[in-house]
């Protein structure tokens, strides 16, 4: 499954480079401060890049937290890096937490281990929030198999905070749906049972517990959904039964639905997807 990882971790971050928006100088009295390879955790991959603003305070600093695809089982914190300075000078103000996780590789930290390395790295934030002298306002951004983990964590838990909005590029939300209908050949049933450790006959619960779609409630919070009408290994379809689940529940959102786009998208694109995320925090994140 490196086609996944090429794809949603090489060509996005890449193109983001494309569309940075100089938003203007921040507030310095704090100095901004950059902290690689923080721990969160004791094991070698629960670790992440901390990037902390000029000028912050617990009261407006917002956090995002970054987390990276490649299907589960590959990737990491420093293919997302080329999103760094972009966020930085469309977000000024936020700290950016980039992370790493588990990998569901040979049977080995099958699911739900990210899912827990995900809400163990939020809670970590969460309780150094004062001592990063940032806010507890966080927003969650994943991309392909991070965006579904984003979507995971921001509906599934509401301790010891609620997210405050999440940002989906093409996450899966169906985990049982993904394994009886696979997006192509390039992932298959039997990769998905692979990831996961089991299959949905052999284990609905996990599969059920693990679809972000299961656990919309009128209280989830703001979230933006982008996909491409063409892509190969993640059905749009996803992003469309959470987003009416969404809409049904009262909870405010945006789908952004791109036809002529796969599993990764062009400079245009991406520089349109970050306008819309930019307009979507900016109204819904205070």
């Amino acid at each position: 499954m490196k086609f996944l990882r090429s794809i949603t971790v090489i060509i996005i971050p890449a193109l983001m480079l494309s569309c940075q928006k100089n938003k203007g100088a921040i507030d310095t009295n704090i100095e901004a401060k950059t902290i690689l390879g923080a721990s969160y955790g004791p094991e070698p991959s629960q670790n992440m890049d901390v990037y902390l603003p000029g000028g912050r305070s617990v009261t407006s600093s917002k956090i995002l937290l970054m987390i990276h695809g490649g299907a589960w089982e590959s990737g990491d914190k420093a293919d997302m890096g080329p999103y760094i300075d972009t966020i930085k000078n469309r977000l000024p103000g936020y700290a950016i937490f980039n992370i790493n996780y588990r990998l569901s590789v040979n049977s080995s930290f099958v699911f739900p281990t990210q899912e827990n390395d995900i809400k163990k790295a939020f809670d970590f934030i969460i309780n150094k929030s004062a001592e990063y002298n940032v806010s507890q306002k966080v927003v969650l951004m994943g991309v392909s198999a991070g965006g579904h983990l984003a979507l995971l964590q921001g509906y599934k838990y509401v301790s010891p905070v609620k997210a405050a909005a999440i940002v989906s590029f093409f996450g899966p939300t169906d985990m049982t749906e993904m394994y009886n209908n696979p997006a192509s050949p390039l992932v298959p049933a039997s990769y998905i049972a692979a990831v996961v450790g089991t299959t949905p006959s052999e284990d609905s619960l996990l599969y059920a517990t693990s679809s972000p779609v299961n656990f919309v409630s009128t209280a989830s919070p703001p979230t933006i959904l982008l996909h491409g009408g063409l892509d190969p290994l993640v059905r749009p379809q996803q992003a469309v039964s959470l987003q009416l689940k969404l809409r049904d529940s009262g909870v405010i959102n945006q789908y952004v639905f791109y036809p002529a786009e796969g599993h990764g998208f062009t400079n245009a694109t991406v520089a349109d997807s970050f306008d819309k995320i930019e307009e979507f925090l900016s109204s819904n994140v205070h």
